[in-house]
């Protein structure tokens, strides 16, 4: 209703887990910046590979600095293929089918809530993946977090 609403996630590739993410009426480098100062502020990473596609947001100096700082490590995807981001448009496709093709919104503050309300309220703690044992992010992160 009220224009176009970006969402910009950093997911963990081990438990499918929402680290970090952020919404921008626009597309630009501060949009994924804010979803990856939440993945850092939430997981204190060390010596990790951040993989994304070749987005003109990725490629910028502000978020090579940013994930260096860090001790991210880059891994891009090349030019055209569909298959190399799977598991973020497998997520993406999620979100879709299960929120936004069954609701409309008619402003951009509560397509927010509702995003919110999707990721940290069903998918990270509830939303149950085949390739996780029928386990949902978060139980999965806990249960092998127990396990020797």
């Amino acid at each position: 209703w009220t224009g176009f609403l970006y969402l910009a996630v950093v997911l963990d590739a081990f438990s499918r887990r929402v680290v970090g993410w952020a919404m921008a009426n626009h597309l630009g480098a501060e949009l994924v910046l804010a979803a990856l100062d939440m993945a850092i502020g939430r997981r204190r990473p060390n010596d990790v590979i951040h993989h994304s596609d070749q987005g003109s947001q990725y490629t910028s100096a502000a978020f090579g600095k940013r994930r260096e700082e860090a001790g991210g490590r880059t891994s891009m995807g090349s030019v055209g293929d569909a298959y190399d981001n799977a598991m973020a448009e497998s997520s993406f496709a999620t979100l879709e089918c299960e929120l936004l093709d069954r609701h409309s919104f008619r402003s951009q503050a509560k397509a927010r809530m509702a995003v919110f309300s999707y990721i940290e309220g069903r998918y990270n703690p509830n939303r149950r993946h085949s390739a996780l044992g029928f386990l949902s992010p978060i139980s999965y992160e806990k249960e092998t977090r127990t396990k020797p």
